[in-house]
């Protein structure tokens, strides 16, 4: 996954986590897919730019999929998933990924 941006990766986590929990109805299992693709974009911002920047990256991921519920409410699921992983994606590349070749 080398050559795949962080910010590709985080957003994925983000929105095929929802959409994995969504069409499977199995939470656990769209979680576990979250969390596996914030494991894997956290080792890419540990290696491209540090423990500090990924230990921040990964905190936002955290939020976003935290603030994706209570923006669902007013805005709606899929709008809301799409602005976080947006938000994640944008964040992820002015930190990380704009910086690599």
């Amino acid at each position: 996954m080398a050559g795949v941006p962080t910010g590709v990766i985080a957003a994925t986590g983000l929105v095929g986590g929802y959409a994995i929990a969504r069409w499977t109805k199995k939470r656990p299992l769209g979680g576990l897919a979250l969390a596996a693709a914030g494991a894997v974009a956290a080792k890419g911002w540990r290696e491209k730019a540090g423990n500090a920047t990924a230990a921040v990256l990964s905190a936002a991921y955290v939020v976003a999929f935290a603030g994706s519920h209570p923006l669902a409410k007013k805005i709606g699921a899929w709008p809301s998933v799409g602005a976080v992983a947006g938000g994640m994606a944008a964040a992820s590349w002015a930190v990380v990924d704009r910086r690599q070749g």
